[in-house]
């Protein structure tokens, strides 16, 4: 199954900014360095924003749970990065009762086993 309407995902700027793109991030420090690897960057985020959209779009839902604020999908696929590289990654997404489009909760990578 795909993430339903992925196309009217919502990637929101403060979580790009605020938290997957922030070095200084309690929980998301990590992910900065994680993605600023890959060439994404601050200053341009809608690189990122744009790259988790299609990531969200491409692949399969991998895991479905309903939460009390609706369903949460996870995704797992490749990330299309600015240096060309594409590290396997898992997105989360929700879709909010009373939404129609999924919103981004968090990305992070797929650990290889």
């Amino acid at each position: 199954m795909k993430l339903p309407n992925a196309k009217q995902a919502v990637v929101e700027h403060e979580k790009i900014i605020g938290y997957l793109l922030n070095p200084q991030h309690r929980f998301g420090a990590s992910k900065a360095r994680f993605l600023a690897q890959f060439g994404f960057r601050p200053e341009e985020w809608t690189v990122l924003a744009d790259a988790l959209r299609e990531h969200g779009r491409r692949y399969e839902v991998s895991k479905m749970k309903e939460t009390g604020f609706g369903p949460r999908y996870e995704v797992e696929g490749e990330l299309l990065c600015p240096d060309g590289r594409q590290p396997r990654v898992r997105t989360v997404w929700q879709m909010d009762k009373g939404q129609i489009a999924p919103r981004l909760i968090t990305a992070y990578p797929v650990e290889e086993s």
